[in-house]
């Protein structure tokens, strides 16, 4: 369910932000004195701002709970104040956290740095699977961003940042091999999804995803999904068409609850994915662990429901 089906509700608040804007002062985060103020709008942003600042950053994430549907968001006021406050911004674009551009523009700062990584990547605004962060492509194009940024803000430590990006990309490797390995090893291999959230990835290990996009984006969209595309993704199960089930933990419903129990009772073994990276993890370790649980699905007919 994107946070496309919320903008006319974000517009009405960005009214009231303003006015809350205008006596706010430092992020809720302190920062020590030399440390850049940085903003992830989702929690994996963050990280890898993180990952590429280091002591130089003080990074606050806004989307952070893997436990919770991240398309419910509300922009509070204090997460306003937060992000008015930063100097340097990384939001995924593609209108899933479009409340971040109603605060960037209520808040105008010409000293700060967007990198919206839509507009990096270069994709459309009609960009059907807005979960960029699945893609292999994204990360290290953002690390690169993140390099040039914080070097035109502290030119000293140039080094450091490039050091830590060559230090985020060889970290990356593990995930790039496995995903390389599982395409090698099981090509083609038949998944079911809820949504389009690890689409990039499945895309990219060389899976058949045989349900339709359209009941994937009426899932994402909050829209009831079309009765033949439900008969269909049951048919999946019951014909035993796939091997994994492909399950977003964070946004579920009756049903994707079903498909769960119809997958469970035709013994396909279930694959949680995640919109906001789940505690205890990095990035890349979450990536990994990620093709990790599709493997054990598909070698081991093992479910992974939760990381």
């Amino acid at each position: 369910m994107l946070l496309y089906t919320r903008r006319a509700a974000i517009t009405a608040l960005v009214a009231a932000l303003t006015l809350i804007l205008a006596g706010c002062g430092s992020a809720s985060k302190p920062a020590r004195s030399g440390q850049i103020v940085a903003v992830g709008a989702e929690n994996e942003y963050a990280n890898v701002i993180q990952q590429i600042g280091g002591r130089y950053v003080s990074v606050t994430a806004i989307m952070s709970n893997p436990n919770t549907d991240p398309h419910s968001f509300e922009a509070s006021p204090s997460v306003a104040k937060t992000v008015s406050a930063a100097r340097l911004i990384v939001q995924n674009g593609v209108g899933y956290d479009s409340f971040m551009d109603n605060i960037e523009a209520a808040t105008s700062n010409s000293a700060r740095k967007v990198i919206d990584v839509q507009k990096l990547l270069g994709l459309p605004d009609s960009t059907p699977n807005p979960h960029l962060w699945y893609s292999p492509k994204t990360m290290p194009a953002v690390a690169a961003a993140l390099a040039k940024a914080l070097t035109q803000m502290q030119p000293a430590h140039a080094a450091y940042f490039a050091a830590n990006v060559k230090r985020f990309d060889a970290a990356l490797q593990p995930w790039l091999k496995a995903i390389a390995h599982f395409k090698a090893t099981y090509p083609g291999t038949e998944v079911a999804t809820t949504e389009p959230v690890g689409d990039y990835m499945l895309q990219a290990a060389g899976t058949r995803n045989l349900t339709p996009f359209g009941l994937q984006a009426d899932i994402m969209n909050g829209v009831d999904p079309a009765p033949q595309d439900i008969t269909l993704q049951n048919g999946l199960f019951s014909g035993h068409k796939v091997k994994v089930f492909v399950y977003n933990q964070q946004v579920t419903d009756t049903l994707t609850q079903e498909f769960k129990s119809a997958a469970a009772h035709a013994s396909i073994p279930v694959v949680g994915v995640y919109e906001t990276m789940p505690t205890g993890y990095s990035y890349q370790g979450w990536m990994l662990a990620e093709v990790q649980a599709l493997q054990r699905a598909v070698a081991d007919h093992k479910s992974t429901e939760k990381l």
